[in-house]
């Protein structure tokens, strides 16, 4: 999904995803919905202590995940496309993976206000949390955080292109209106303006 995530970026580039049998692509975004859905509601702040094979796992899952929904955008907001393939379902499944993993994922990692410890103890030191996050983990984090501001990104451009649902604007104007409250993620906001923009236009 690694690949197919920077090779379908290559194709959109070159503006021949269009080339392509609308049948066949609409077939690839559906199995990329169902990769999305693995991962959609996958908590990563389960396990605090050291790194473990299940939370390995946990991680890959999650990561699949952000490479299936950076794909399934890259064909949408590619030039030309027929309209049989902004799949509404696939596009609410981004949105849903995407608030959720900035939600419970990213803002925790990044912001202390945005930490709870889960055993009640109420928010966690950020001199704790950090003691407890491994450097594989930290690895880890960047590298989602990089894909999530790819997808708010391309999400403003599937706008441009696409009328959405009352519904899925409201939920993409939540997702680009939160990371400004949070510290942190200035990379995210420079995404998150280009998408509340994106928004406002619509």
């Amino acid at each position: 999904l690694s690949e197919l995530g920077s090779e379908s970026a290559k194709i959109k580039a070159m503006g021949i995803m269009d080339k392509l049998s609308t049948d066949k692509t609409v077939k690839v975004l559906n199995i990329l919905e169902k990769n999305i859905q693995d991962g959609s509601k996958l908590s990563t702040l389960l396990n605090h202590n050291n790194d473990t094979e299940d939370e390995e796992r946990l991680w890959r899952e999650v990561t699949k995940s952000a490479d299936a929904c950076l794909t399934a955008i890259n064909i949408m907001t590619s030039p030309n496309m027929p309209k049989a393939v902004y799949i509404e379902d696939v596009i609410e499944r981004v949105i849903q993976y995407t608030k959720f993993h900035l939600q419970n994922t990213l803002y925790p990692q990044y912001d202390p206000v945005y930490r709870v410890d889960p055993h009640g103890g109420g928010v966690l030191s950020s001199k704790a949390k950090r003691a407890k996050c491994s450097t594989h983990k930290q690895r880890v984090i960047v590298m989602l955080y990089n894909k999530v501001c790819d997808i708010v990104s391309s999400l403003s451009e599937l706008l441009e292109i696409q009328l959405l649902t009352d519904t899925t604007i409201l939920q993409v104007s939540s997702m680009g209106i939160t990371p400004f409250f949070v510290e942190n993620v200035s990379e995210l906001q420079l995404c998150a303006i280009k998408l509340v923009t994106a928004v406002s236009i619509f």
